[in-house]
């Protein structure tokens, strides 16, 4: 609004009306401002509290006074001026604002105050104003009037730094770029070139600006800070640099000149670097002086002349003439080495990259090395077999890349720069070294670091450097790989690469493109246990779980996929047991995504991992995998509910779950739930995979449990397929927990037998055991089942199958086994050959008594030592034709005490009933009773039983207590005094036929 400045114009309410609006616009516009925020908000808040106090004035209809008049028009006026500052300060380039911050301030501090005076001015008493209204104003007004405004240190310190830059005739191009960034940073302004580069403009126009206003002094000032700025590389292009120093250069001729006589010292006779005037008027070096006074001459060195010693005034224009010669005379050096890079002789090119090093030392000679358009030389001779020469070529490019992003840019603009200075990377250490600190900083370049990720092999090479046991090289290599990462095709080349911290930080980004590409990234990688357990330690398992709850279809999909693949190490697998991911991957089981078909497959794969993992570590390392019974219970049940390749790792769980002996209560909890008869149908599955899992499982659950159950549970169907299994080479787990199942089901039930035999059990078992092709530990499995369930068809009350089991070769392989097997196997053997022999003396064939001449008589027959008749394997299953009882004594060494009571059992059928006095014998003659006795010493009670049933047959026969009486009497002496009740009373017995106790004796 046009404001009116006189108050004569209008009447004074009017004009206090108008003041109060325009400091309400006065307000809009400092929060608007680009520089010294604080102070006009400082200001702002003092206007703000005028606005109800004005308008307070504006009611009292106050007629004009000579001192209302002066004070309205003071308000007025600086209220203006303060809008005026306002808007100004909110469009003026920022760099101009910044670097007339100070007056500024010192305007605004002003304004304030003249406001706070002019308030004071107000005659409020005439006005009848109230006295808290006249008390708030005189607070105010004391308050404006005491206002102090300062520069921030930053500011200050920018404002310091141009005056000295000024002073000294700076003309350093880092301590220009230093200059521009700190300003930058204290108006808000990005570091980004192209930004600076605009500001710098808008600078160049405001003094421009000046000048039209001819404000000459102002001007003048502007044009030093503007010359002081005009070094940082931001404020011209390269381009512009560039035609600048050639138009210079083609001035220079090509020739380098000789020092003028004035810039030659008189003390030191060398060419001064700061030189400075004595009280004489003579030029010196500022050392070489000051040394001169410090070695207690007063006088001058020149003239004579007595100089007051701390007199020294800087010779700026010798000084800056000296420098223009040496700058000159180096642009002509510099143009002139170029032609000596593309000798053939290496000495000269190392003797001019090493000039080159030099100069570049002094950053103001790296610009003419770029604008003399070195690069692509340089470049060139990276491609060349000298090391050395590549190792100079990576340093001088990394000294003219180094703070200059011009010169980055020149560098990878260069034809294949970059790929060559990336084959440096897989050179010798010094070159890896220098390549790698070259691409950091050139990296510093978005999209020269965007094109490094591109180049064939360069990831690759950098984690292979960061592994490196050069320090330096791998911080480097880390640090540059760290800034690829900003791009996610990088970090999944980082990964194929094994280094997976930054898809690690990935995973938990808040981007679900970027979290989608690390997961699939880590479900489709073939993965080593070690970087497995390096990912795991790095910490994948939480973000990975993370996304397996929150995600969305796809994104669970490819973590639980991950999770599949890493948790088939099984210390991965516990951590995510601890980790909670048993649960999450329960719920996830039932889901049915159609667009997700594989999810529940690899669900259930992913627990089967898990499961593995658990029954490894169990060992050392207790870990509850399903910690409830509806955990159990909801995952058994999704056998019969889900597909085949969901039924394989469901039964495969369980089936590692319950294989160990200590699982008993996990395999208790599945027959409760049905298992078995679950099972059972599933041994007759289409799919082979399914079906052999199926049947190990029911293997496992049928251990422990009670036999009547599973044998109104397996049926005739079942025992067939069975058994077409067994015949089976394919898998021999799944043979072994087959013939397991049959070797379980109670042998006294006589229709399995039956269907067993019915279905060809017999030849089918003695063709297994007499394929002796495989023996590994399935292999030996299987044996001990097979002849766990002949015992089936041995049963001494059922002599039809056991001459079909002797028919069919069984005796041979038992006493076959008892010499190669498991000591399972041979107490099974045992038990057999024991059902088999209690049959021998019924079956034996007497031999009757010769009648007639003795030289009409045909042959003798042998007669069996034992059954005193015609024995055979396959008519009477004679243990002695058999060869059985060598073997058998053997058993009697086994430190197994069942193993050792069946081979106890299975000789002492030799002496039962009128066979007593020929079986001890025998086993006499077979060094046998030595080795029963010593089976007193056995901790089994139930072995001691047998073995004292033996002993008291044995020694019932006189010949034999003087033959072994002495053996046994203190083993059963000690029996007596130490052993239970019913051995006792049977060693009593066993010493009562030795005649060491009375028969009759009641004390045992």
């Amino acid at each position: 609004m046009a404001v009116v400045t006189n108050a004569a114009a209008v009447s004074v309410s009017d004009f206090i009306s108008m003041i109060a609006e325009e400091v309400a616009e006065t307000v809009r516009a400092a929060s608007d401002v680009r520089i010294e925020k604080e102070s006009f908000a400082e200001l702002s808040s003092h206007l703000e509290k005028t606005v109800p106090l004005l308008l307070e004035l504006a009611k009292t209809n106050a007629r004009g006074s000579d001192g209302l008049s002066t004070a309205v028009e003071t308000l007025s006026r600086n209220v203006c001026d303060a809008k005026k500052l306002s808007l100004e300060c909110g469009k003026r380039s920022k760099v101009y604002l910044l670097v007339t911050c100070r007056r500024i301030a010192k305007h605004l501090e002003d304004i304030t105050k003249e406001i706070g005076l002019a308030l004071g001015l107000i005659p409020l008493a005439m006005l009848g104003i109230s006295s808290n209204v006249s008390q708030e104003i005189g607070d105010l007004s004391s308050k404006m009037a005491r206002v102090e405004f300062r520069v921030s240190l930053a500011e200050e310190e920018i404002l310091e730094m141009i005056e000295l830059g000024i002073r000294v005739r700076n003309s350093d191009r880092a301590y220009a770029n230093n200059l521009l960034f700190l300003i930058a940073d204290a108006a808000g302004i990005t570091r980004e070139k192209p930004v600076l580069k605009r500001e710098f403009d808008e600078f160049k126009k405001e003094i421009a600006d000046i000048y039209l206003r001819k404000d000459q002094a102002e001007a003048i000032q502007m044009d030093q800070i503007l010359a002081l700025l005009g070094r940082a590389d931001a404020t011209l292009s390269f381009e512009e640099k560039e035609a600048k120093y050639h138009s210079k250069r083609r001035s220079l001729g090509s020739q380098p000149l000789e020092p003028l006589r004035p810039f030659y010292c008189p003390i030191t006779q060398d060419v001064m670097e700061d030189p400075v005037e004595t009280s004489s008027g003579q030029t010196f070096e500022r050392s070489a002086i000051e040394k001169w006074f410090a070695d207690g001459n007063a006088t001058c060195p020149m003239t004579m002349i007595p100089l007051v010693s701390g007199v020294l005034r800087p010779n700026i224009p010798l000084k800056k003439s000296i420098e223009e010669w040496k700058e000159r005379n180096t642009i002509v050096m510099i143009a002139s080495l170029k032609s000596k890079l593309s000798s053939r002789d290496e000495l000269d090119v190392l003797n001019c990259l090493s000039q080159l090093q030099d100069l570049c030392e002094d950053e103001s000679n790296r610009e003419c090395v770029m604008f003399e358009n070195y690069v692509p030389t340089l470049i060139g001779l990276l491609s060349g077999s000298n090391s050395t020469v590549k190792s100079r070529v990576l340093t001088l490019l990394y000294i003219l890349a180094k703070d200059s992003d011009d010169s980055k840019e020149k560098i990878a603009q260069v034809e294949n720069s970059i790929e060559i200075i990336v084959k440096s990377l897989a050179r010798r250490s010094e070159e890896r070294k220098l390549a790698v600190a070259l691409l950091l900083e050139l990296s510093k370049i978005a999209s020269v670091r965007d094109y490094i990720g591109k180049v064939k092999g360069s990831i690759l090479l950098l984690v292979t450097i960061s592994n490196s046991d050069n320090s330096r090289a791998a911080n480097d290599a880390i640090d540059l790989l760290e800034k690829l990462s900003i791009h996610d095709e990088n970090v999944v080349q980082m990964a194929k690469a094994n280094y997976f911290k930054p898809l690690l930080c990935c995973l938990a980004s808040e981007q679900d493109s970027t979290k989608m590409t690390m997961v699939s990234t880590l479900a489709e990688m073939e993965l080593t246990d070690n970087i497995k357990a390096i990912l795991f330690k790095d910490g994948a398992l939480a973000p990975l779980l993370h996304l397996v709850s929150h995600g969305n279809e796809k994104m669970k999909m490819t973590a639980v996929m991950a999770l599949q693949k890493l948790s088939s190490l099984p210390q991965n697998g516990v951590q995510m047991i601890r980790g909670g991911a048993v649960r999450l991957l329960l719920d996830l089981l039932p889901l049915h995504i159609p667009s997700s078909p594989r999810l529940q497959e690899t669900v259930a794969a992913t627990i089967m991992n898990l499961a593995i993992s658990a029954a490894q570590i169990q060992s050392y390392d207790a870990v509850v995998f399903l910690e409830s019974d509806d955990d159990i219970f909801q995952l058994f049940s999704l056998i019969t509910l889900t597909q085949p390749n969901i039924q394989k790792c469901i039964l495969c769980t369980f089936y590692v779950i319950c294989q160990p002996s200590s699982a008993m209560i996990m395999r208790c909890k599945l027959r409760q739930y049905s298992g078995i008869q679950v099972l059972v149908p599933f041994c007759e599955h289409n799919d082979l995979t399914v079906r052999a899992i199926a049947v190990k499982l029911l293997s496992c659950l049928m251990k422990d449990c009670d036999d009547r159950v599973s044998t109104e549970i397996v049926g005739q169907k079942c025992l067939k397929t069975l058994l077409f299994i067994i015949q089976r080479p394919d898998d021999e787990e799944e043979r072994a927990a087959a013939m397991g199942i049959i070797s379980i089901l109670h042998p006294g039930c006589t229709q399995i037998t039956q269907w067993l035999i019915d279905a060809g059990a017999l030849p089918i078992i003695v063709r297994l055991l007499k394929d002796t092709k495989c023996d590994d530990s399935f292999r030996k499995k299987t044996i001990e089942n097979a002849i766990g369930a002949l015992s089936r068809f041995t049963l001494s009350n059922n002599l039809e199958w056991q001459k079909r089991a002797a028919d069919a070769g069984v005796i041979p392989l038992l006493v076959r086994v008892l010499l190669t097997g498991t000591t399972l196997t041979k107490q099974y053997a045992a038990i057999s050959l024991a059902q088999f022999s209690e049959n021998s003396s019924g079956l034996s064939v007497p031999i009757a008594k010769s009648r007639g001449f003795i030289c009409c008589s045909p042959p003798p027959l042998r007669v069996c030592p034992v059954h005193i008749g015609l024995c055979s394997i396959e008519g009477t299953f004679c243990l002695m034709e058999a060869g059985a009882v060598e073997p058998l004594i053997r058993v009697l060494g086994e430190p197994d005490a069942a193993a050792c009571g069946a081979a106890l059992q299975a000789l002492s059928t030799l002496m039962e009933g009128k066979n007593l006095q020929s079986g001890t014998k025998l086993l006499s003659e077979c060094n046998a009773i030595l080795p029963i006795i010593r089976l007193l010493n056995s901790p089994s009670t139930e072995l001691q039983e047998k073995v004292l049933c033996v002993l008291e047959r044995v020694f019932r026969l006189e010949e034999y207590k003087g033959m072994y009486g002495a053996s046994a009497q203190m083993l059963l002496v000690d029996i007596t005094q130490r052993g239970n009740g019913s051995v006792k009373a049977l060693a009593a017995r066993v010493l009562a036929n030795l005649n060491v106790f009375c028969e009759q004796s009641s004390y045992f």
